[in-house]
């Protein structure tokens, strides 16, 4: 899922303000959960295991499906649920139940988020031994997504997916268009003049326009696109907090300048916000899409034909922006080693049951699952499996990931260069200027 606008994370001001935020919270089992045990029909007493997570829509309901399997397999405890609202209210409470002692068991949080929760404290490793003696081994992820669970030399996130922005596409423009290849798959395109000559060519089926992408006051959005072009140039980006960004402007300025070139009013709408841009998609007066893996639902239940890439190569190196959603331990005051035992048999219960996650559209981080046969016939979802050889998180900072102030700071920077196609180097500078002021500032947490 993915929010309609960023939302900062924890800071100084949202952990005294968040109490506000918190009243559109929507627990589910929360009285259970409160309760140390439960008592079965037999008289048996099992484990309360309280789990928090911020996925709602069709993603909340799958994550209830997969807790009552996980539940159902393992009747030694009973895992109920507490679903808060994306963002602020989500992290600001997650950041204050862990500092006061109240936190839950185990819980949802983006890897991308983990820097700035685990070095403050806010976090408990996870057992990389334990992990394997319930099947979870390093060699069952993508080099990427086990690497992003780390902070130093602990692991502190076990990731349930791999979300990354992809490429869809109407089979049927495409192939009026010439763009389908002979195994009805879009063709290779492999340079930012290839894929505009695609897209114009879809835009001459249509009518409207060859691509939607949605950006306006969507720092996210916005983020998504740049950063996959940013680092399919090799570029790094480097946040150390003391220490100015470390970045290459060239790059950062190439990927800035095609996504002006995109937003033409012919390839793609000049301005268009993410709504908009998945509406045109759907009803077909655009041949392509650049979005998350959480629209393939919204795809599939429009009807039209389609199917979905990674995001092609246009400039040289294989590469593209993603989060996952991973399991963490928010800390504790005195941990319950019966429960923490429970924790790691439903994490691996349920990332091993999570080909219905991929149904959703997000790519399984459990290797195992994305091998399987059943995976194998998930269309369009075995098209883009290969995006998770390429993935790549925000760069890591107290300030940075999913919905955080990091992508806000975007936003306010690199609309204009994008809207009103003002000087790109420029807006990149204001950009860094912003992040650098936050690097001189210790984290908050």
């Amino acid at each position: 899922m993915t929010p309609p606008e960023p939302n900062p994370g924890p800071s100084r001001r949202t952990i005294l303000l968040g109490a506000a935020g918190l009243l559109s919270v929507v627990a589910v089992g929360t009285l259970a959960g409160c309760a140390p045990g439960a008592t079965t029909a037999s008289g048996a007493t099992v484990e309360q295991l309280k789990f928090w997570h911020l996925l709602s829509g069709g993603d909340g309901v799958k994550m209830s499906a997969l807790v009552d399997q996980a539940n159902e397999q393992n009747p030694e405890f009973v895992a109920t649920q507490t679903v808060l609202a994306w963002g602020t209210p989500y992290y600001t409470k997650l950041a204050m139940a862990s500092a006061g002692g109240r936190a839950p068991d185990v819980a949802i949080m983006h890897a991308s988020r983990v820097p700035g929760y685990a070095p403050g404290g806010l976090l408990d490793p996870w057992d990389v031994e334990k992990l394997a003696s319930y099947g979870l081994r390093e060699e069952d992820f993508a080099p990427a997504v086990w690497k992003a669970g780390f902070s130093g030399d602990q692991l502190f996130s076990v990731a349930l997916d791999s979300h990354p922005f992809i490429l869809l596409y109407n089979t049927d423009v495409a192939r009026e268009a010439g763009a389908l290849g002979p195994d009805d798959r879009l063709v290779e395109i492999t340079s930012p003049e290839q894929f505009l000559e695609v897209a114009n060519a879809m835009q001459a089926v249509t009518g409207k326009h060859g691509a939607s992408w949605g950006y306006l006051n969507d720092g996210a959005q916005l983020w998504r696109m740049f950063y996959t072009f940013y680092k399919q140039q090799g570029a790094d980006m480097v946040l150390r907090e003391g220490r100015t960004v470390e970045y290459d402007e060239a790059a950062a300025v190439t990927a800035l300048e095609f996504m002006q070139q995109l937003t033409d009013g012919t390839a793609m709408a000049t301005a268009s916000d993410i709504q908009s841009g998945i509406a045109e998609f759907v009803s077909g007066e655009s041949g392509m899409l650049f979005t998350g893996v959480w629209e393939v639902p919204s795809a599939e239940a429009s009807g039209i034909a389609y199917d979905a890439s990674i995001i092609p190569t246009l400039f040289g190196t294989p590469a593209v922006y993603a989060d996952s959603h991973a399991f963490v331990l928010p800390r504790q005051s005195t941990v319950d080693d019966a429960k923490r035992e429970d924790v790691y048999k439903m994490v691996s219960t349920i990332l091993k049951d999570s080909i219905s996650w991929a149904q959703a559209g997000h790519i399984p981080a459990y290797g195992p699952v994305v091998d399987s046969s059943e995976y194998a016939v998930l269309v369009p979802q075995s098209h883009y499996a290969e995006a998770a050889a390429y993935l790549n998180y925000d760069p890591p900072a107290w300030f940075s990931g999913s919905g955080s102030d990091f992508q806000t700071y975007f936003l306010d920077s690199i609309q204009s260069v994008i809207l009103a196609k003002d000087d790109a180097a420029a807006g990149m500078r204001r950009f860094v200027d912003r992040v650098d002021t936050q690097l001189s500032r210790p984290a908050p947490v």
